[in-house]
């Protein structure tokens, strides 16, 4: 019999899989504990196994304590952090509905492309990166434009601010209209409480301050949201994030049986199952209060090292993820090569709008100590000296 196989086994799968050790110093994914890996590591199990199903349980507790809530509607979505946004938009917004995005960094533009994408009538409250808005602004703009939902980012990683939310959802009942916050870079890191805070739908990320590795999403729906949620007129646009079949799944739609709907990522929910039992052992409160701590002893040395703080009110800096403003000079692309190639240590410029204004590090979770800091500002201050400086 002739071989019908033309194409030769690839050069590189032939050889061993090779992952450099660096310290993720940058706005996330952020360094993984051990226990975590080890989580993650353990016996594939059936996505439908009952031992599958308490480990979701557990999951789903995690979340509404890193959340504060007691929302029933809470698991965590097979993906990224973008996977519970578009989850969110997709669900809780039919075409032709007017949406209002906050847009003060990336996160806001990518909320409005989707929205947008799916057919809704979308409206901005636009800032510089860095600016945050009023609620004096934001609820003149519920008032003009009627939004079924408004967007808005807790912990804005592109320009290191971690925005204001009391008032907000008290103000978005008013005007009878959903609050969605993003808090991938902020939870576990500054200070949110879904309930009391009166916020609809929250999401996060797996791989910031939970340090477990990027791939899940936690999301949370209050009951207001679904009731919108479950009294569409149409089908939402994906099928992969249509909470009616991810509640089944997730076993929070009250039916007996939990049906086929996805394979979901199974290492992945085991090391987040991890992640948030760190974060029920060390506790919230003082998760926030470390985080603070470590924060400032950063800004503290940065500010010695002669750099500005690009969020000049401390209030408003988000704790997990700092940005500085690009000294005078420098290719800010070369101070952070000269860091991966001497020190192995990763920092981040901008991302989206403040491409070209800071540079970002990001010191969270697992990361998120003073001798991790004092690692940062020597290979900064190392990048300073040897970097070429030109004149302006």
């Amino acid at each position: 019999m002739v071989s019908s196989v033309t194409i030769p086994p690839p050069a590189c799968m032939l050889l061993p899989l090779e992952v450099p050790n660096r310290y993720l110093f940058g706005p996330g994914p952020s360094n993984v504990p051990p226990r975590v890996l080890a989580a993650g590591g353990r016996p594939i199990i059936g996505h439908l196994h009952h031992e599958m199903y308490e480990i979701m349980n557990d999951i789903k507790k995690g979340i509404q304590y890193a959340f504060q809530t007691n929302n029933h509607m809470t698991l965590a979505m097979s993906g990224s952090g973008h996977a519970a946004m578009e989850c969110a938009v997709f669900n809780v917004v039919e075409p032709g509905e007017s949406v209002l995005v906050s847009v003060n960094g990336v996160w806001g533009e990518r909320v409005a492309e989707i929205a947008e994408r799916m057919g809704a009538k979308v409206h901005t409250l636009v800032k510089a990166p860095g600016g945050y808005f009023t609620n004096e602004e934001i609820e003149k703009a519920l008032a003009k434009h009627k939004p079924v939902l408004f967007f808005l980012t807790h912990g804005e990683s592109s320009a290191g601010l971690a925005h204001p939310i009391d008032g907000i959802g008290d103000l978005c009942r008013k005007y009878d209209c959903l609050l969605l916050v993003d808090s991938v870079a902020s939870l576990g890191a500054a200070p949110l409480l879904m309930d009391q805070q009166k916020i609809d739908i929250l999401y996060t990320g797996s791989q910031k301050a939970l340090n477990a590795p990027p791939g899940t999403a936690p999301i949370s729906f209050n009951d207001r949201a679904c009731h919108k949620m479950f009294n569409r007129k149409t089908k939402p646009v994906s099928y992969l994030f249509d909470m009616t079949h991810l509640s089944n799944y997730w076993g929070n739609d009250g039916k007996p049986a939990r049906d086929y709907h996805h394979t979901g990522p199974v290492s992945g929910f085991l090391a987040l199952r991890e992640s948030l039992a760190i974060l029920a052992e060390k506790g919230l409160e003082n998760s926030w209060r470390h985080h603070k701590e470590v924060a400032e002893y950063l800004w503290k040395g940065l500010e010695d090292l002669g750099l500005k703080l690009f969020i000049k009110d401390k209030d408003l800096r988000l704790p997990s993820v700092t940005t500085i403003t690009i000294p005078d000079g420098y290719e800010w692309k070369e101070l952070l090569a000269y860091m991966i190639k001497h020190h192995q240590l990763e920092m981040t410029g901008g991302l989206g709008p403040s491409i070209g204004m800071v540079i970002r590090v990001g010191l969270m979770g697992y990361n998120c100590s003073t001798s991790n800091a004092d690692k940062a500002l020597a290979a900064l201050s190392d990048a300073l000296k040897h970097c070429p400086k030109r004149k302006a």
